[in-house]
């Protein structure tokens, strides 16, 4: 699955709530004729990054093309169970992308506008955040 090959440094603080911000970039289909865009903000492993590319590739039956534009690059510790307090940070567990309202997720180029909504709304199931399919002709 996707994670990075090298990373400047291994744990990140986690950051802080920014449910009420919306995206800046990642906005507008740059590729495909139909993508599917995040309405509300999570964050995005890359086990459903991977469920939502599968969901798409299996019902599309290598037709079209796919692009993902998301990588997660921020890791995610995890402490190991029943262990006290203290002791430090855990070690790198998983990475996500922070998903915020408005990023386009994927893109689908190559089959007919039906075909594309029904497979984008198939992996928009397997994300952790409502999301909704857009076009190119509608705006």
């Amino acid at each position: 699955m996707l994670i990075p090959k090298k990373v400047k440094h291994r744990k990140w603080h986690k950051g802080r709530s920014r449910r009420r911000l919306v995206e800046t970039r990642g906005l507008l289909l740059s590729y495909g004729q139909h993508g599917l865009k995040a309405t509300e903000a999570a964050w995005l492993t890359s086990k459903q990054i991977e469920a939502a590319r599968r969901a798409v590739t299996n019902f599309l039956k290598r037709e079209g093309r796919l692009w993902i534009r998301v990588f997660p690059d921020k890791p995610v510790t995890m402490r190991p169970p029943e262990t006290t307090m203290g002791g430090g940070k855990g070690a790198v567990d998983h990475y996500v992308f922070p998903v915020r309202p408005g990023r386009i997720i994927l893109e689908v180029d190559g089959v007919d506008k039906k075909t594309a909504t029904e497979a984008l709304r198939r992996a928009g199931h397997k994300l952790p955040f409502k999301s909704r399919v857009v076009s190119k002709d509608e705006k």
